[in-house]
């Protein structure tokens, strides 16, 4: 079984130890190989079957070494040209655009089940699974491929967080220098190390971006020489929010499995899918974006999109399956708050923050409140409102406390809305409270009602009297 381990500091001073050290790792060869094989591909007591690998250095592999990490390519080794060769990256070094496992082996079937069986101590478990969840994303968005977690049985791949050596023959060195490693089809297994300090962030070790280039090997993908690849031997840190893989990354990918066939998420028809009675179960806005939540799906409507993309919440949250309550965004912190039964959640650009999810008596909510329906945060007062049975609270953002003698009815403090809220969200200075398929427009300064519409107004939708749309801007 070859397995693919992935580096950040490796301790080479000159090419020529690099060389050296080649001959001795089959995880790292330098230009052609002559594989023997020392048995079948499979697992034997749970550890990989070893192959033995031989090579040579020569002036010309140096040479593509050298042109591999974008130094002078005069082939010889010397301390000048192997500086750049020093920088974090994956042991296994290939020197093609991308190239595959001897043999090109890969997955028969595209519906694969991935397990994470433990979790590192550095980050909370929504954090992880976020991180899992997106980063078998990018390599779905161009196959057919679907990947589907489950917890109890046993899975096509299976992730975890291990120490030193583990049972399968390629032992981990502690912090700062083998960061991870995976198996190629059929197996697919990525064992990350224990010992790093992984995090969501900039600093230290990002999963994320670590999982990303994991999965690419467990599909069947080595390395790929283009800096911009997700596949590039290199690990470098890339803002995870906008993480996309390279031309080079999809060639590779689509080389082995083909072009996507499975449709693209459908975004909303406004001839056939406006419906008339359609409810919400939260709305929020989120960095100039409105996102509107019904079930297991929610709608994202940009200033700079005429269309209305749908999408499963999962796929931006694992831990928010079966839908969101209530949710508001906090300008000032940058900050989008959502609400499960007791629990709620703080994101930063639709990443969880440390230290979340709390629990809602955290606020200042009794402890006989179950759940929140609806919040909203008001800019100008300061105030974010929570909604609950008819009643509602005050929650001061500067002091980080609710103001006495609340709760207070709806219908005194908002008259015309109604006693029941279940979506709730400010736009353009107004505030917006849904009930049913009605949404109602309210001014804060006037106290008063001052438009009534359908909750399909914000799709681009056709009424019965015309089109009925509210844009963005």
């Amino acid at each position: 079984m070859k397995v693919v381990v992935c580096n950040r500091h490796p301790a080479m001073k000159s090419l020529t130890v690099l060389l050296i050290f080649v001959t001795c790792c089959s995880a790292f060869p330098v230009g052609t190989l002559r594989e023997t094989d020392e048995g079948d591909d499979s697992l034997t007591g749970g550890t990989p079957q070893s192959r033995s690998f031989t090579t040579s250095a020569s002036p010309n592999k140096t040479g593509r070494m050298q042109d591999f990490f974008d130094v002078e390519i005069t082939g010889r080794p010397d301390e000048k040209n192997t500086d750049g060769m020093q920088k974090p990256k994956c042991g296994f070094i290939d020197v093609g655009e991308f190239s595959f496992f001897s043999g090109k082996p890969v997955w028969k079937k595209r519906n694969l089940t991935y397990r994470i069986l433990n979790y590192t101590k550095n980050m909370a478990k929504d954090e992880v699974d976020w991180a899992i969840q997106r980063a078998f994303k990018i390599w779905s968005d161009v196959t057919s491929f679907t990947f589907t977690r489950i917890n109890n049985s046993v899975s096509d791949i299976e992730i975890s967080f291990v120490s030193r050596a583990h049972n399968d023959s390629y032992p981990f060195d502690g912090p700062s220098n083998k960061l991870a490693h995976a198996f190629r089809p059929s197996n697919g297994d990525v064992h990350f190390d224990n010992d790093e300090t992984w995090t969501n962030g900039s600093h230290d070790e990002n999963l994320f971006l670590v999982a990303a280039h994991e999965f690419g090997h467990s599909l069947g993908l080595h390395h790929s020489n283009d800096s911009k690849a997700v596949m590039f031997g290199h690990y470098q840190y890339v803002n995870p929010t906008t993480l996309q893989l390279s031309k080079d990354d999809i060639d590779a990918i689509q080389s082995l499995y083909g072009v996507q066939k499975k449709p693209v998420p459908p975004t909303l028809n406004p001839e056939s899918n406006c419906l008339p009675n359609i409810t919400f179960d939260a709305v929020t806005t989120m960095n100039g974006s409105m996102l509107f939540f019904k079930d297991g799906h929610f709608w994202r409507k940009t200033p700079q999109n005429t269309k209305v993309e749908r999408f499963s919440i999962s796929s931006f949250w694992p831990f928010l399956t079966s839908g969101i309550q209530a949710a508001y965004e906090y300008p000032k912190n940058n900050q989008v708050f959502f609400f499960k039964k007791t629990k709620y959640w703080a994101l930063k650009d639709y990443k969880i923050e440390k230290n979340y999810p709390k629990n809602i008596s955290e606020l200042g909510l009794p402890r006989t409140v179950k759940r929140v329906d609806a919040a909203v945060h008001d800019e100008e007062a300061g105030k974010t409102y929570f909604f609950i049975n008819g009643k509602y609270w005050s929650f001061d953002e500067q002091k980080k406390q609710m103001d006495k003698r609340y709760p207070r009815k709806i219908i005194t403090g908002f008259p015309g809305i109604g006693n029941k809220v279940q979506a709730a969200f400010k736009y353009k200075g107004l505030l917006y409270f849904s009930n049913g398929n009605q949404q109602y427009e309210y001014s804060m300064k006037k106290k008063n009602v001052t438009n009534v519409l359908k909750n399909m107004s914000w799709f681009n939708c056709k009424s019965e009297n015309g089109w009925n749309s509210t844009s963005i801007e």
